[in-house]
């Protein structure tokens, strides 16, 4: 079972099990908020996307061109996936001349990182 499935079946049975016990003056849950944070997991949830975000570790920027000679993918398949981690606002762009660079926005990824912590860490208790 990966991380996703773990944490759906996780997460599904924790709300259904806090639904039963919670009083009635306790906020309900936001699916639509779920949904949305279920899919910023996802897009970071993938090899390819993970192979993006290392390289772009190790460099400040890359163009689309960069990304794919380096994964060895074609132009469209890195675009695709780079559109994917820019929705989730895990890469940033910027136009210099006539290219587009992506960076990582690092702050996303540290809050995602102490989301997962925390996630985990009540999961061990």
């Amino acid at each position: 079972m990966n991380f996703m499935e773990t944490f759906t079946s996780n997460f599904s049975s924790n709300v259904i099990t806090s639904s039963a016990v919670l009083s009635s003056n306790v906020s309900r849950i936001n699916y639509v908020e779920v949904k949305k944070g279920a899919a910023i997991l996802r897009s970071i949830n993938h090899k390819l996307r993970q192979s993006i975000i290392k390289l772009l570790e190790e460099k400040d920027k890359l163009t689309v061109t960069e990304i794919y000679v380096k994964l060895r993918v074609e132009q469209s398949v890195a675009s695709q996936h780079l559109a994917i981690l820019r929705r989730a606002e895990f890469v940033k762009t910027f136009r210099e001349g006539k290219n587009i660079h992506y960076s990582l926005n690092r702050s996303r990824l540290e809050e995602v990182n102490t989301f997962i912590k925390q996630l985990l860490k009540n999961e061990m208790d």
